[in-house]
């Protein structure tokens, strides 16, 4: 996982974390976007490296081609796909929506992390290969 996605979504874990009234509203919405941005950073990585130029498509575009750069994981791309969309109808504030509780949020930053351990494996994984060829 690179820097920048590990401070994001250590950013959204402590917006769980330290709640307050005074926040209320905000804080819930803010943890979302900063955990879809770590999971966009994330898919970045795996890109350069799996598909490069892939990162300048749309982010449905990128989730269909996870199944296929992840066919080992199946139930991750699911579940990254929920998150994703989840995380981003969150980010936006309807009138007659509540925003996400505190676990769902935790269970969408837990698949995110998850997702950034798998690519951490993909991407290290190819960088041994090209130094040994």
């Amino acid at each position: 996982m690179s820097s920048s996605s590990a401070l994001l979504l250590g950013h959204a874990a402590m917006l769980l974390k330290r709640a307050e009234p005074s926040t209320a509203g905000i804080w819930p919405r803010a943890s979302a976007l900063l955990a879809r941005q770590a999971l966009e950073s994330v898919l970045d990585d795996l890109w350069r490296v799996r598909a490069p130029g892939l990162e300048r498509h749309s982010m449905r575009a990128q989730l269909i081609c996870l199944r296929h750069s992840l066919p080992e994981r199946p139930d991750l791309t699911r579940r990254v796909y929920y998150a994703w969309s989840s995380l981003s109808r969150a980010c936006h504030q309807h009138a007659y929506e509540l925003p996400p509780t505190s676990s769902e949020l935790a269970g969408w930053i837990e698949v995110v992390e998850e997702l950034a351990g798998v690519v951490t494996e993909v991407t290290r994984g190819a960088s041994t290969q090209v130094s040994r060829g």
